[in-house]
């Protein structure tokens, strides 16, 4: 089960990391762990397709053709074997594990912290995830939250569900009333505003209507009864995130037919939709199970408080 603490701080954007130059600290041994750098690419996109569903969210950006090197501001580790890279882990806003040793986590944990970032959280496989987690706590990181099991879900196939023909996907127009609907979304779901740090997020709801990528039921009052975001998009994978329904419409079996609506819009970018869900939340498992998700794999997540 999760472990909650208190009503956490406010939500950060990621600074930039000043420090380019310096590829490796005293004592590393660069054929075992090392920065990746833009030749090591090709041979990064190889090992992530190896699992595109686990590793989309590296995957969408290595597909991301204008996006310069190192990606979004981030630095990449890799670990090798005779020269082979068999593991890599992104360290952007968040620390993303792809195929990552948890022996290698203490290392890569004492050059993380002494770039200074601070990182809002590490998601991806469990056994990565929680070893580099634990081993940030030990060095100062302060976790908010553990979200130890989290199922990795996907479907390959039309869901035998009928989807609720008013789930589309969003339009520019509808910015004004997601914005609000995706915040009340953030807040549920990780427990503090995301809009206190700048707007960052904000950009982030806009540019994924802009993409075709945000899908939602909005009344003809203008309220939003159901949104939710095609988070990554790559190697024939969608990944669902932002799934969020209305409080007033809770609890009325509305749920399985508006995310068959989703998988219904998502398979029509790609062929494999996945999602990830915390294993408490008993509905949200049983109503993607009616439409059809099996699990593929496990998730965890560690949410680190800003101070």
């Amino acid at each position: 089960m999760a472990k909650t603490p208190p009503r956490a701080a406010p939500w950060f954007p990621f600074p930039r990391d000043p420090a380019r130059g310096e590829l490796f600290r005293s004592g590393w041994n660069p054929s075992r762990l090392r920065l990746l750098g833009r030749e090591d690419r090709d041979e990064l996109r190889a090992l992530a397709l190896e699992d595109p569903v686990a590793n989309v969210f590296i995957l969408t950006q290595l597909d991301d053709a204008v996006t310069p090197w190192p990606l979004s501001g981030a630095r990449i580790y890799g670990t090798f074997d005779a020269g082979k890279l068999t593991g890599a882990c992104w360290a952007g806003a968040n620390i993303v594990p792809l195929n990552f040793d948890p022996a290698f986590a203490a290392q890569l944990a004492d050059e993380l912290a002494a770039t200074g970032r601070r990182y809002a959280s590490v998601f991806g496989p469990a056994g990565a995830t929680l070893a580099i987690g634990g081993e940030l706590q030990a060095r100062g990181h302060l976790v908010k939250e553990i979200r130890d099991c989290q199922p990795l879900m996907t479907i390959s196939a039309e869901t035998e569900v009928t989807p609720d023909p008013r789930v589309r996907m969003s339009h520019r127009d509808d910015f004004s009333v997601l914005l609000p609907a995706s915040v009340a979304m953030f807040e549920e779901e990780v427990g503090y505003s995301p809009l206190t740090g700048g707007d960052f997020y904000s950009r982030r709801v806009a540019y994924l209507i802009n993409q075709g990528h945000s899908m939602s039921f909005i009344s003809p009052e203008g309220t939003v009864v159901f949104k939710a975001e095609i988070g990554a998009l790559a190697a024939s994978v969608a990944q669902i995130q932002g799934v969020w329904l209305n409080p007033t419409y809770r609890g009325q079996g509305l749920s399985a037919a508006f995310m068959a609506g989703v998988v219904h819009l998502a398979r029509e970018l790609a062929p494999v939709v996945s999602l990830y869900v915390n294993d408490y939340n008993t509905r949200a498992l049983k109503t993607y199970q009616r439409v059809g998700f099996a699990q593929q794999g496990t998730f965890a997540t560690v949410l680190f408080t800003a101070n």
